[in-house]
């Protein structure tokens, strides 16, 4: 059997985009696991694909690359492996932001206006078309924005469907394999993974290990700070379709996204799935991996969630699930080469946004391994950027 020239360590959403966009120009890859596909962070993601909760600047430019993306490379996927094997319950449903105080009126007007000098279908609308949009919603909404391109897929089933492509090109994934590391050349450049099953010859290694990454990298040799940050869902008991008909959230979630405070955060994000089930969330919390579930986190999330639509008091939680999110401290995820170790690349540190951002990153990874000119400007994402 060939030897992989790049060894992806991570079998995420970010290393399945990574394996697939480099399979795709025909690279060897094989894919790495401790675990199994999608069991990690990407099993606790509610599958956003997002450009309204992004401040102007390189992450949303990534975002709205990503949003373009996905629809293209899923159509792709389609035709190569069939509309069966290629299912990820993609759903281009749209957002609404809503403020519910008289404060929170113009910050959400301010910032929709940046985001459209930026390039993002943003409207304004009146509350009684937020209503119509919406009917299960709180009257208590004092502005409101319409963001049609958020979508929605469903992150195991998307990251599956990225590692099929992969094996049908004949590249390998490999579960319950754990890299320990890496060895160098006689010029300092990668020359094979380390792992707890035997030593992988390759010319190249991607750190795509979520909140794991920093470890990794420490082993490798090239640290890199990505911490772990700790988000909660609930989940409800399916319920008529249309009940709830967009990604709802209110206006303080994009200042719990951009917060770095390691204290809990929690703000309102309700979405509907293809099931039924309606998604309750977020939460932040650093607590290392502590992987605990509390009770006031979740009555928090239920609080909040009944605010903003008031039916939720009436119906039934039938689950709560958590996860680790790769979070780097400026915010941006580090994507390219490590310069202190020639075959060492990063794509991490994507936090809660990498269902969104993986069709560009594992885009923008390519067209760097292979020399191409990427479709975004790679230097915000570099690992050595000023901190």
């Amino acid at each position: 059997m060939a030897l992989p020239d790049v060894v992806v360590v991570g079998a995420g959403v970010i290393g399945a985009a990574c394996a697939e966009a480099l399979t795709a120009h025909g690279i060897r890859v094989l894919v790495l696991d401790r675990a199994a596909p999608a069991a990690g962070t990407t099993a606790s993601g509610e599958g956003n694909v997002l450009v309204s909760d992004k401040e102007p600047g390189p992450e949303l430019g990534l975002a709205q690359a990503s949003r373009r993306r996905w629809p293209t490379l899923l159509a792709e996927l389609r035709e190569e492996l069939g509309p069966s094997a290629a299912e990820v319950e993609w759903d281009p449903k749209g957002g609404l932001v809503v403020a519910t105080t008289a404060d929170a009126a113009q910050p959400l007007a301010t910032f929709a206006a940046a985001q459209r000098e930026a390039g993002v279908d943003a409207r304004p609308i009146s509350t009684s078309e937020a209503a119509e949009l919406e009917p299960h919603l709180t009257k208590a909404v004092t502005a409101a924005v319409h963001y049609p391109e958020d979508a929605q897929l469903q992150p195991v089933l998307a990251t599956t469907t990225l590692l099929a492509a992969v094996r049908k090109r004949g590249g390998r994934v490999r579960s319950g394999t754990e890299a320990l590391g890496v060895d160098r050349s006689g010029t300092g450049a990668v020359q094979a993974v380390r792992t707890n099953r035997g030593r992988i010859p390759c010319s190249a290694v991607i750190n795509a290990c979520g909140p794991w990454s920093g470890d990794f990298a420490r082993a490798a040799g090239a640290p890199i700070q990505i911490l772990p940050r700790r988000g909660v869902v609930l989940v409800t008991a399916p319920l008529p379709p249309d009940t709830v008909r967009h990604k709802v959230y209110d206006a303080d979630y994009v200042g719990a996204v951009a917060s770095g405070d390691a204290d809990l955060q929690t703000s309102t994000v309700v979405e509907s799935t293809k099931a039924g089930t309606v998604l309750i969330g977020s939460s932040r919390q650093r607590v290392g991996f502590d992987g605990t579930l509390r009770v006031e986190v979740l009555r928090e999330l239920a609080r909040k969630a009944v605010n903003l639509f008031p039916f939720l008091a009436e119906v039934q939680i039938m689950r709560s699930y958590g996860g680790f999110r790769p979070y780097a401290p400026d915010h941006l995820p580090v994507i390219g080469e490590d310069p202190r170790l020639p075959g060492l690349w990063h794509a991490t540190g994507h936090e809660g946004a990498g269902i969104g951002l993986a069709a560009a990153t594992g885009q923008l990874v390519a067209e760097l391994f292979t020399g191409r000119d990427p479709h975004v400007d790679p230097k915000p994402f570099r690992v050595d950027r000023p901190q």
